[in-house]
């Protein structure tokens, strides 16, 4: 129990330290950077793909398994410099424009400089503003108030910021005493600190492993093509772990891991399903068992790429996906025992 204790804490630490890293898709290098000097830390061998994503060979033998997770985020850049200096957006990924008003936020211009903001509906006071809750929350509908003297778009562009520089949400994070984990982009930086988790605990116990294992840390999963591209010659198994859905209909909650039979592309393999599943239950593991609506991963990614491989997806329970987002250190603690029952 201790020696686990050691492995929930190191991927709680990782956890934070990639949350507070921005990341959106397309603006990953900082992240990637971290991820590497990390993988190598521990003693691997990182390569960083043409895409700008992270592969690394953990251990094994044989027919080899390609365990995946994403670091990029939601996140926006700027679509216009109104004329009174504020900032229309357009969202990379799912962003919400609802659920990112009152949000302070970061704006990084090409040459490295980087400015506080935050997000507003137009004309945001209530007092002024007679059909504030009347208003739709859209991105035509909110803006950024940039935290500078500018009042017009000679004024912005003289910071640096043009269209296209990145947006970046403040993540919010924080651990509560009672476990649970509370944070913008768990998905999926969540499951990327758990497969960090698992590195170490391979190299430290030196685990015996049943198949070779990679990991994937993919960069463009949020806009659809994380997993397209990159996955070894020897792979005949696809493992995602991405964040476990939590929701009306749904058996997961935010305390186990999540086993996804269906999502919106389609059956996960049943082969894969059914060894995670049996792996759970014999060894102990709190897990679920669900469908997931309105969801695609990078094993879904990675087939419609034309891979020729068995499918799979597991992670943590993440309650309140795309917005602020909750989970638990027993769903961690969950999926990483998971990895450990099916791999070794």
């Amino acid at each position: 129990m201790k020696k686990e204790k050691k492995y929930i804490e190191y991927i709680l630490k990782q956890a934070e330290a990639l949350l507070a890293i921005d990341s959106p898709s397309g603006f990953t290098e900082k992240v990637t950077d971290y991820l590497c000097e990390e993988y190598k830390r521990l003693g691997y061998k990182p390569v960083k793909t043409k895409k700008g994503g992270i592969l690394v060979e953990i251990g094994g033998k044989g027919n080899a398994v390609l365990t995946m997770a994403h670091v990029d985020t939601l996140g926006g850049m700027v679509a216009e410099i109104k004329s009174n200096g504020r900032l229309r957006l357009t969202k990379v990924g799912g962003l919400n424009a609802n659920n990112i008003e009152t949000e302070n936020c970061r704006i990084y211009t090409l040459d490295g400089k980087v400015y506080e903001g935050t997000v507003q509906l137009t004309d945001a006071s209530i007092h002024v503003n007679g059909d504030y809750q009347k208003s739709e929350r859209t991105f035509d509908s909110v803006e950024v108030l940039l935290d500078e003297k500018v009042s017009s778009k000679e004024d912005v562009k003289a910071l640096g910021i043009e269209n296209g520089s990145f947006v970046c949400m403040d993540p919010r994070t924080r651990i509560t005493e009672s476990g649970y984990i509370k944070s913008r982009f768990l998905d999926d930086k969540l499951s990327t600190a758990i497969l960090l988790g698992f590195a170490k605990y391979v190299k430290d116990e030196d685990l015996k492993l049943s198949r070779k294992v990679y990991q994937h840390i993919t960069v463009f999963e949020e806009v659809g093509h994380g997993a397209c591209a990159s996955v070894p010659e020897d792979v005949e198994e696809l493992l995602s772990v991405d964040m476990g859905c939590v929701g009306e209909g749904l058996e997961c909650t935010d305390r186990q891991v999540s086993i996804c039979v269906k999502d919106g592309h389609g059956p996960y393999h049943y082969d894969v399903v059914k060894g995670l599943i049996q792996a759970a239950k014999d060894n102990h593991i709190d897990y679920a068992a669900d469908v997931y609506p309105y969801y695609g991963s990078d094993a879904d990614a990675a087939l419609s790429a034309g891979i020729d491989a068995r499918h799979g997806l597991i992670g943590p329970g993440v309650y309140a996906s795309h917005g602020y987002e909750r989970s638990h250190k027993d769903a961690v603690a969950a999926t990483l025992e998971l990895l450990k029952a099916y791999l070794a």
